[in-house]
């Protein structure tokens, strides 16, 4: 125990957590080790890893061909400036992403996070615009949207509590009704009349699944008609695949539901099977076509210290090939299918509001008279009834959500699965 009590005072000192208060919240839990699916404390527990840790973790935890993977290069490369320089594992990763990203992507460009992967893509339709002269400087983007945490990501993200104190300065974003099944006229028309005034530059969104608006659903359909209304009246469509790449929704890619592809997409968080931080910004010959000049004016001016680190890359090469064997993609569409029985056991029950399912993504929606989102006093029951369950489910306000690294079993899936009922019960008993 002394060693957790160090960890902690030491933590409480000198540590600020995300989205935590300093004050009036439990103190953190100390991770020794972590493997497969599970989380190891100090002191013995084992927590189901539910969530892949802020849906990062594609292969389970301390995966030995990624560790391997990682180690190799770090003894060989560990990073080089690449302004001016290339090396093998990011040209490799450049490769094999074009691989599996929808047809009419054609170059990658490197940063570190999903904020940063949004960013870019911003920036780059932004300056798509501007290096041929063409005034386009209006942004649409979907109510409930959530990209990211930098100014940029912010700004066409949804106004909230998270961004009150940033608002002034943001900048201007027009923003659409999330699609329904009743309203889907409605935000087609509202979309058409604001593109048809020739001022709109892009249009960003998350492809069928709004991830922290509350795992909300919406349909490719919609998404597809969206798209090409778009592109008829020459807009840039940015897809933040941030969390729906590599396998979330059952594809490896959520774009590639509908027909119309988006001209640039911003991924991160699977991409190295939760080993490492990396983001990529992928563009179609479209974009990429205003930059092709050597006037240095229009040379597209971002990067970041660790662009494209080699460790990184290797480690998402690793990962790529784990995720492309057969064995992953059987693993994918068996939790898949578990989360569509589970959701037709728990539809019916008289504390649930609604349950959602896509890929290996699990939403389901507890019944609540207080308001929804982030502020919805449920969360406070719902993460302490599952850790002590040893279950780590991190609810989004009212909504309790599964997303499990793909190498979690079937017995694994069931204690979760038993543990959601418990709860609902426990709230019309």
């Amino acid at each position: 125990m002394g060693m957790m009590e160090d960890i902690l005072s030491s933590d409480q000192k000198f540590v600020w957590h995300p989205f935590t208060p300093l004050q009036g919240v439990l103190p953190p839990i100390p991770i020794v080790s972590a493997e497969g699916v599970y989380l190891h404390t100090d002191d013995g527990r084992k927590i189901i890893d539910a969530v892949s840790s802020w849906w990062v973790n594609l292969h389970g935890h301390s995966h030995p061909y990624l560790a391997e993977a990682i180690s190799k290069q770090a003894r060989t490369l560990e990073h080089v400036i690449f302004a001016g320089f290339t090396h093998q594992p990011a040209v490799t990763l450049a490769r094999n992403l074009l691989t599996i990203l929808p047809s009419n992507q054609s170059k990658i460009f490197f940063s570190d996070n999903g904020s940063t992967a949004v960013e870019v893509g911003l920036k780059m339709a932004f300056q798509f615009w501007y290096n041929q002269g063409i005034e386009k400087k209006k942004v649409i983007a979907l109510k409930g949207a959530y990209h990211g945490d930098t100014v940029g990501s912010m700004s066409v993200g949804d106004r909230s509590m998270f961004t009150d104190p940033f608002n002034t300065y943001l900048f201007e974003t027009s923003f659409i009704d999330f699609p329904d099944n009743d309203n889907v006229k409605n935000v087609l028309d509202e979309f058409e009349s604001l593109v048809r005034s020739g001022d709109v530059g892009a249009f960003i969104y998350e492809p069928l699944v709004q991830g922290a608006g509350g795992m909300r659903m919406y349909s490719a359909h919609v998404l597809d008609a969206l798209i090409a209304m778009a592109h008829q009246y020459n807009v840039v469509c940015i897809a933040d695949e941030v969390f729906t790449g590599f396998g979330r929704t059952g594809k490896l890619f959520a774009s590639e539901y509908g027909e119309h592809k988006p001209d640039i997409m911003a991924i991160s968080k699977g991409i190295t099977g939760g080993m490492l931080p990396l983001g990529v910004t992928a563009c179609s010959e479209r974009i990429v076509n205003a930059y092709q000049t050597d006037k240095f004016s229009k040379t597209f001016f971002h990067g970041h210290s660790y662009t494209a680190n080699p460790i990184a890359c290797a480690a998402a090469n690793a990962s790529f090939e784990l995720l492309m064997k057969p064995d992953c993609q059987l693993r994918i569409k068996r939790i898949s299918d578990r989360h569509i029985q589970f959701t037709e056991q728990v539809k019916a029950h008289r504390a649930v509001s609604e349950v959602r399912s896509l890929g290996t993504i699990l939403a389901l929606e507890v019944k609540s008279s207080d308001e929804t989102g982030y502020e919805n006093t449920l969360r406070k029951k719902i993460y302490p009834f599952f850790m002590d369950r040893n279950i780590l489910l991190r609810p989004l306000g009212n909504v309790i959500y599964v997303l499990p690294p793909y190498v979690i079993s079937d017995d694994e899936l069931d204690i979760i699965y038993a543990a959601i009922r418990e709860f609902l019960d426990a709230l019309i008993a």
